[in-house]
Protein backbone atom coordinates (compact mmCIF):
# COMPACT_ATOMS: atom_id res chain seq x y z
CA UNK A 1 0.00 0.00 0.00
CA UNK A 2 1.33 3.32 -0.91
CA UNK A 3 0.22 6.90 -0.52
CA UNK A 4 1.63 7.72 -4.21
CA UNK A 5 -1.41 7.77 -6.81
CA UNK A 6 -2.53 10.30 -9.39
CA UNK A 7 -4.38 12.49 -7.88
CA UNK A 8 -8.84 12.20 -7.67
CA UNK A 9 -11.79 13.04 -5.30
CA UNK A 10 -14.91 10.72 -4.84
CA UNK A 11 -14.60 6.51 -4.63
CA UNK A 12 -13.17 4.78 -7.57
CA UNK A 13 -15.53 3.23 -9.92
CA UNK A 14 -12.94 1.31 -12.41
CA UNK A 15 -12.26 -2.74 -12.16
CA UNK A 16 -8.73 -3.70 -10.39
CA UNK A 17 -8.47 -4.25 -6.78
CA UNK A 18 -11.00 -1.97 -4.15
CA UNK A 19 -8.55 0.85 -2.33
CA UNK A 20 -8.67 0.93 1.20
CA UNK A 21 -7.40 3.63 2.94
CA UNK A 22 -5.99 2.69 6.73
CA UNK A 23 -5.91 5.31 9.73
CA UNK A 24 -3.81 4.43 12.38
CA UNK A 25 -1.28 6.05 14.74
CA UNK A 26 0.73 2.67 15.05
CA UNK A 27 3.23 1.64 12.96
CA UNK A 28 2.92 -1.72 13.34
CA UNK A 29 -0.92 -1.57 13.30
CA UNK A 30 -0.37 0.41 9.87
CA UNK A 31 1.77 -2.61 8.75
CA UNK A 32 -0.16 -5.42 9.62
CA UNK A 33 -3.25 -3.71 7.94
CA UNK A 34 -1.14 -3.31 4.83
CA UNK A 35 -0.37 -6.66 4.80
CA UNK A 36 -3.62 -8.37 5.80
CA UNK A 37 -5.26 -5.88 2.41
CA UNK A 38 -2.81 -6.95 0.20
CA UNK A 39 -3.17 -10.74 1.04
CA UNK A 40 -6.94 -9.88 0.66
CA UNK A 41 -6.93 -8.32 -3.19
CA UNK A 42 -6.85 -4.95 -2.32
CA UNK A 43 -5.02 -2.03 -2.82
CA UNK A 44 -5.08 0.99 -1.10
CA UNK A 45 -2.32 3.67 1.31
CA UNK A 46 -1.88 4.34 4.75
CA UNK A 47 -2.08 7.70 6.91
CA UNK A 48 -1.05 7.83 10.73
CA UNK A 49 -3.53 10.16 11.66
CA UNK A 50 -6.68 12.38 10.92
CA UNK A 51 -5.38 15.06 9.27
CA UNK A 52 -3.21 13.18 6.64
CA UNK A 53 -6.30 11.10 6.13
CA UNK A 54 -8.02 14.07 5.27
CA UNK A 55 -5.91 15.49 2.93
CA UNK A 56 -5.60 11.43 0.94
CA UNK A 57 -9.07 11.75 0.80
CA UNK A 58 -8.92 15.01 -1.15
CA UNK A 59 -5.89 13.99 -3.64
CA UNK A 60 -7.18 9.60 -4.14
CA UNK A 61 -10.40 8.07 -4.68
CA UNK A 62 -11.18 5.43 -2.15
CA UNK A 63 -13.53 2.76 -1.44
CA UNK A 64 -13.56 2.34 2.39
CA UNK A 65 -11.85 3.56 4.90
CA UNK A 66 -10.83 1.98 8.01
CA UNK A 67 -10.12 3.98 10.85
CA UNK A 68 -8.76 3.54 14.20
CA UNK A 69 -10.83 5.19 17.51
CA UNK A 70 -7.60 6.36 19.52
CA UNK A 71 -5.10 8.51 17.59
CA UNK A 72 -3.55 11.53 19.56
CA UNK A 73 -4.11 14.85 17.53
CA UNK A 74 -7.18 14.59 15.17
CA UNK A 75 -8.86 11.43 16.65
CA UNK A 76 -11.07 8.80 15.02
CA UNK A 77 -14.17 10.48 16.04
CA UNK A 78 -13.25 13.74 15.13
CA UNK A 79 -12.06 12.49 11.85
CA UNK A 80 -15.26 10.60 11.09
CA UNK A 81 -17.18 14.14 11.72
CA UNK A 82 -14.92 15.68 9.61
CA UNK A 83 -15.71 13.06 6.23
CA UNK A 84 -19.54 13.23 7.07
CA UNK A 85 -19.38 16.96 7.15
CA UNK A 86 -17.83 17.13 3.85
CA UNK A 87 -20.46 17.74 0.68
CA UNK A 88 -20.57 15.10 -2.37
CA UNK A 89 -20.47 11.29 -2.35
CA UNK A 90 -20.74 9.23 1.36
CA UNK A 91 -17.13 7.19 1.77
CA UNK A 92 -18.17 3.99 3.80
CA UNK A 93 -15.94 4.21 7.06
CA UNK A 94 -14.94 1.28 9.35
CA UNK A 95 -13.88 2.11 12.95
CA UNK A 96 -11.00 0.09 14.33
CA UNK A 97 -10.67 -0.64 18.07
CA UNK A 98 -9.37 -3.00 20.58
CA UNK A 99 -13.09 -2.76 22.60
CA UNK A 100 -15.57 -3.75 19.83
CA UNK A 101 -18.17 -3.66 22.60
CA UNK A 102 -22.07 -2.72 21.85
CA UNK A 103 -21.68 0.66 23.60
CA UNK A 104 -18.83 1.65 21.39
CA UNK A 105 -20.68 0.21 18.31
CA UNK A 106 -23.64 2.60 18.79
CA UNK A 107 -22.07 5.81 19.64
CA UNK A 108 -20.19 5.31 16.37
CA UNK A 109 -23.42 4.02 14.17
CA UNK A 110 -24.58 7.43 15.59
CA UNK A 111 -22.05 9.78 14.30
CA UNK A 112 -22.49 7.92 10.90
CA UNK A 113 -19.70 5.16 10.85
CA UNK A 114 -20.55 1.62 8.63
CA UNK A 115 -19.78 -0.48 11.50
CA UNK A 116 -16.79 -1.11 13.68
CA UNK A 117 -13.90 -3.69 13.52
CA UNK A 118 -12.30 -5.16 16.71
CA UNK A 119 -8.53 -5.57 17.01
CA UNK A 120 -6.33 -6.96 15.86
CA UNK A 121 -7.65 -7.56 12.30
CA UNK A 122 -8.94 -11.08 11.50
CA UNK A 123 -8.47 -11.54 7.45
CA UNK A 124 -12.68 -13.37 7.55
CA UNK A 125 -13.73 -10.60 9.60
CA UNK A 126 -12.51 -8.03 7.48
CA UNK A 127 -12.76 -10.02 4.36
CA UNK A 128 -16.91 -9.97 5.37
CA UNK A 129 -17.04 -6.13 6.54
CA UNK A 130 -15.71 -4.71 3.65
CA UNK A 131 -18.41 -7.23 1.77
CA UNK A 132 -20.82 -5.91 3.55
CA UNK A 133 -20.20 -2.37 3.93
CA UNK A 134 -19.26 -2.06 0.52
CA UNK A 135 -21.08 -4.19 -1.41
CA UNK A 136 -17.80 -5.48 -3.34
Amino acid sequence: MSDRNPAHTGCTSAPGPQRVLVVDDDTMNLRFAARLLRELGYSGALASDGHKALRLIDEQPFDLVLLDINMPGMSGQDTLKALRARPGKRLPVLMVSGHGDDDTLRHFSSLGADGLLQKPLAAVQLRQAIARTTGL
